[in-house]
C-alpha cells in the first residue's frame, strides 16, 4: 500500500515537472503569448536612453573639435597679418631711415626687394589659409562651383593688348614683328595644334596668338627677356618658356613645309634664272657659311673660340655657325647649324648632310652649288680663282661667281636684320641655340616666300672672314670644268669689263 501511494507521489511529480518544462519550451519557441512583465520594459527603456545620450555626447564631441579647428585656424591667420604688418613696417622704416640720409641708391632697391617679398609671402599665407578654412567648413571651391586660381601678380598688358587689336595699324605691326599681320596669322594658324593649352583649375592657358608673338617679338628685337616680360604682361621665365616651346613648334611643324631641298621642277627654274643672272650653267644654290655671336661656354671654350672674328674686333668672341644654302629669291634650301665657330668653312662643309647626301648619294650630279673662297673645289661645289696673278678669264669669271655669292650674302643679311637676335650674344643656352637658330630661318623663309619687304636701315652688312682650305682643288674633273665656264665667259662676250 505504501509503495503504491510512492509510487502515485512520484508520478504525480514527474507530470509537474514536465508540465513546467513544456511551459518553458512554449515560452521561447513563442507558441504561447505571454505578457512582459514590468522589469522588462523598464530595462528596454533604459537601454534606448543610454544610447541616445551616447550619440549626443558624440556630436558635442565633433563641434568642440571643429570649433577648436577654427579657433587654431583663426589664431594661425592672426599670427600670419601679425607678422606681414610687423616685417612691412620694418622695412617702411628704414626705407625712411636710408632716404633721410641720403643712401637710398644703394639700399633702397634691397629694402624694396625684401617688402615685395615679404607681401608676396603674406598673400600666398593668406590664400593658403582661406583654402584650408574652406576645406574644413566645406564652403570652399568645391562646395560652392567657384574656381581655384593661384596667386599671380598683376602685370601690365596693355601694349599687347593695343598691339593685338584689328585696327591696329599695319606699319607699326610690322616694325614691331617684322614681319605683316596676314603672315602672322598664318604662322598661328600653322602653329595652333602644337601650342595650344588648355585651360585649368588654377589658372587660364596664355592664347597662342600671344605665345607667337612672344616668340617673333623676342627673336626680332634681340631684346632682353625682362623687357619682354613687361611688354607682354607675363613672368621673365614664362617668356623664356615660351620662346623655346614655339621655336621648337616652329622646326617641328614649319621647317618640313617651308626649308626642302626644290623638286626637278623647282632645280630647273633656279638653274635658269641663276644662269640669266651670271652666264655660268647649271647652278642650283649659292652657299655661305656665317657665325652668330654667343656667349663663352662653359665647356670646350676653345672650340668655340672665333680667333678671326676677335682679331678684326678687338673684343673676345666666340660663335656659332649657320651654314645654308640658297635659291635665287633669297629663300634657304639646305641649313647646317651648330657647328663651333672655330672651324673653317670646309670643315663645316664636310660635316654637313649636304655633302653626305652629294658624295654619297648623288643628290647633286651634274649641278653645281657656288661656294666661296672658303670651300674647296668639288665635283658638285663650284669655287672661284683664289691664286695670285690671275688671268683675264679667271677674273672673269670671279667677277661672275660674286654675283651668285651676293645672293646667299644679302640673304643672310636680311636674316640677321630682320631677326637681331642673330646680332648679339643671346641669353639661350648652348644646347637650345640650334633650335632658336633654325626658327629663325624657317620664319626668314616664310618672309621671303611671301615677298615681306624689309627696310633699307635694317639690313646687316655680313662680314665673316673666309680662311682658304689647305686642300682647295680636291677633283681634277672639277677644274676642267671651271676652266671651260671661264673661257666660255670671256669668249662669248658674257663676262664683263670691270676687271679691266
Amino acid at each position: 500500500m505504501k509503495a503504491a501511494v510512492f509510487r502515485n507521489e512520484a508520478g504525480d511529480e514527474e507530470e509537474e515537472e514536465e508540465e513546467e518544462e513544456e511551459s518553458v519550451c512554449n515560452v521561447f519557441d513563442g507558441d504561447v503569448e505571454t505578457t512582459p512583465s514590468h522589469d522588462t520594459k523598464n530595462n528596454l527603456k533604459g537601454f534606448f536612453t543610454s544610447l541616445l545620450l551616447m550619440e549626443e555626447h558624440e556630436k558635442q564631441d565633433q563641434e568642440a573639435r571643429s570649433a577648436a579647428s577654427r579657433r587654431e585656424l583663426s589664431e594661425l591667420q592672426s599670427s600670419y597679418r601679425k607678422r606681414a604688418r610687423t616685417m612691412s613696417e620694418y622695412y617702411s622704416d628704414l626705407n625712411a631711415h636710408y632716404e633721410e640720409n641720403g643712401d637710398i641708391k644703394t639700399k633702397k632697391p634691397r629694402a624694396s626687394r625684401a617688402s615685395r617679398a615679404v607681401a608676396c609671402v603674406s598673400a600666398a599665407a593668406t590664400e593658403c589659409s582661406e583654402m584650408e578654412s574652406s576645406e574644413i567648413t566645406g564652403s570652399g571651391s568645391i562646395g560652392t562651383g567657384q574656381q581655384r586660381r593661384l596667386w599671380v601678380k598683376d602685370r601690365s598688358r596693355a601694349w599687347w593688348e593695343e598691339c593685338n587689336r584689328s585696327d591696329y595699324p599695319e606699319e607699326d605691326f610690322k616694325k614691331a614683328f617684322r614681319m605683316s599681320k596676314s603672315t602672322f596669322e598664318l604662322i598661328c594658324d600653322e602653329l595652333n595644334a602644337a601650342v595650344a593649352k588648355e585651360d585649368t583649375a588654377l589658372r587660364n592657358a596664355i592664347p597662342v596668338r600671344q605665345r607667337v608673338a612672344v616668340c617673333i617679338w623676342r627673336l626680332a628685337t634681340g631684346e632682353p627677356l625682362r623687357l619682354v616680360s613687361k611688354k607682354f604682361g607675363l613672368g621673365i621665365s614664362t617668356c623664356h618658356k615660351l620662346v623655346l616651346e614655339v621655336c621648337k613648334a616652329i622646326k617641328d611643324v614649319l621647317m618640313p613645309k617651308y626649308l626642302q631641298w626644290p623638286d626637278d621642277e623647282s632645280l630647273r627654274s633656279i638653274r635658269e634664272t641663276y644662269e640669266s643672272m651670271s652666264g655660268i650653267p647649271n647652278v642650283v644654290g649659292s652657299m655661305y657659311t656665317t657665325h652668330v655671336p654667343i656667349i663663352a661656354p662653359k665647356i670646350s671654350v676653345a672650340a668655340y673660340f672665333n680667333k678671326r672674328h676677335t682679331e678684326r674686333n678687338q673684343k673676345t668672341s666666340y660663335s656659332i655657325t649657320i651654314q645654308a644654302v640658297v635659291n635665287p629669291r633669297g629663300v634657304f634650301t639646305d641649313l647646317c647649324i651648330g657647328w663651333p665657330g672655330s672651324m673653317s668653312d670646309d670643315k663645316v662643309l664636310e660635316k654637313s648632310l649636304l655633302y653626305q647626301r652629294a658624295n654619297n648619294g648623288g643628290l647633286l650630279k651634274g649641278l653645281w652649288v657656288a661656294g666661296g673662297a672658303g670651300h674647296p673645289l668639288l665635283d658638285w661645289v663650284l669655287v672661284p680663282y683664289t691664286q695670285h696673278n690671275l688671268t683675264w678669264t679667271q677674273h672673269a669669271f670671279n667677277e661672275k661667281m660674286s654675283e651668285v655669292q651676293r645672293v646667299a650674302k644679302e640673304a643672310f643679311g636680311r636674316l640677321k636684320g630682320r631677326w637681331a637676335c642673330l646680332q648679339k650674344r643671346t641669353e639661350v643656352k648652348l644646347q637650345d641655340l640650334p633650335t632658336v637658330l633654325g626658327a629663325c630661318c624657317v620664319l626668314h623663309n616664310i618672309c621671303e616666300m611671301r615677298d615681306e619687304k624689309m627696310e633699307r636701315e635694317l639690313m646687316v652688312e655680313v662680314v665673316d672672314d673666309e680662311v682658304l682650305p689647305e686642300n682647295a682643288l680636291r677633283s681634277v674633273s672639277a677644274m676642267k670644268a671651271r676652266d671651260s665656264i671661264s673661257h666660255n665667259l670671256l669668249h662669248h662676250g658674257l663676262a664683263g669689263t670691270s676687271f679691266l
